[in-house]
């Protein structure tokens, strides 16, 4: 099974980009430079409003996210997994993690990268207010269904 969430929102000139365990996108248009982990603002969607489909699948053990993070011609690729402990409930916050810790903001866990991880080349793309960003989620969901196990 592959569910695709699509998420857009813009840059912004505080974006630091410097945390070293998680990586933000937001609703909110407004950021300070104390947000170090916002690589993202004006987002289309908060945790909350993924789709039920995406949702449902990212909290089975076996899930694993492709996160695609789009400014321009600048490209962060971005892989994590599910689990039965996300929340999916805050209204204007999505946050990746590489640990296992899960909140309401928390959409992936166990991620290979965080904000700082992300290129210099990227990072400069996404502190302009103007930048477009696009956020892709192809989550593929390993489970074997018991008619293709062999």
């Amino acid at each position: 099974m592959v569910v695709v969430e699509i998420v857009d929102a813009y840059g912004h000139e505080n974006v630091l980009a410097t945390h070293g365990t998680t990586f933000e996108i937001t609703k909110q248009t407004a950021l300070t430079k104390r947000g170090d982990c916002v690589i993202a603002t004006g987002a289309s969607k908060g945790a909350k409003n993924l789709s039920e489909e995406f949702k449902k699948a990212m909290k089975r053990e076996t899930a694993r996210v492709t996160i695609i993070i789009d400014a321009g011609e600048a490209r962060e690729v971005v892989v994590a997994r599910g689990s039965p402990q996300l929340l999916f409930t805050h209204p204007t916050d999505m946050v990746v993690r590489k640990s296992s810790y899960a909140c309401g903001r928390t959409i992936a866990i166990e991620a290979n990268k965080s904000a700082r991880d992300f290129s210099m080349n990227f990072v400069e793309k996404i502190q302009s207010a103007t930048q477009s960003i696009r956020i892709t989620l192809v989550l593929k969901n390993n489970q074997v269904s018991a008619s293709t196990a062999t």
